[in-house]
């Protein structure tokens, strides 16, 4: 039986497998999702995708489904109980920014009708066709843009490089190479 063709960062890896077919650079509306994807894209700042993925399962018990509403009104003891958690990744700065975001998320949504309706007018008009991984971008001037104007509303440990990968992820860029089935 003939394998599928895939994006060469995620191949011979089930869990990368997973995630790239079901969900990586497919386009996403869907608030509860974005915030999750948000989340997760800020604790991996400075750790590989495949830590977040390993612990994703643990992260949605630890932050309630990802429940925007509850994370908003998180206090001191959800900030302890998410500390001692050895599931997920346990840094106090990116909790903290994890509930700040969840307020900020809901002002954006109050203010837009909807975050998706906000983010994605710094999608591209077109992604550029990628050929080989040394052609991704850290970073563009659209997740530069994104960036810049999360942090302008108050939002935390979301930089361009971390903007850009939730971008992909969430297929407002489709980055999949030339020759994958999804491209």
């Amino acid at each position: 039986m003939k394998r599928k063709k895939r994006c060469a960062w995620c191949e011979n890896d089930p869990l990368y497998e997973k995630y790239h077919d079901e969900e990586w650079g497919t386009p996403c509306y869907d608030d509860d999702k974005l915030f999750e994807m948000l989340v997760l894209e800020s604790f991996q700042a400075g750790l590989s995708w495949r830590i977040i993925l390993n612990k994703r399962k643990n992260f949605r018990k630890a932050f309630h489904n990802f429940n925007i509403k509850k994370i908003a009104r998180y206090g001191s003891s959800d900030v302890q109980r998410l500390l001692n958690d050895a599931g997920i990744v346990r840094n106090r700065l990116k909790i903290l920014a994890a509930i700040n975001n969840a307020q900020k998320f809901l002002e954006v949504q109050k203010e837009h009708g909807s975050f998706s309706k906000y983010i994605w007018q710094f999608a591209p008009k077109r992604s550029p066709k990628r050929r080989s991984l040394k052609d991704l971008p850290a970073k563009t001037a659209e997740s530069d843009a994104l960036a810049k104007d999360l942090k302008e509303k108050g939002f935390k440990f979301l930089g361009s490089t971390v903007c850009y990968a939730h971008m992909q992820a969430t297929g407002m860029v489709n980055d999949h190479m030339k020759g994958c089935f999804k491209f």
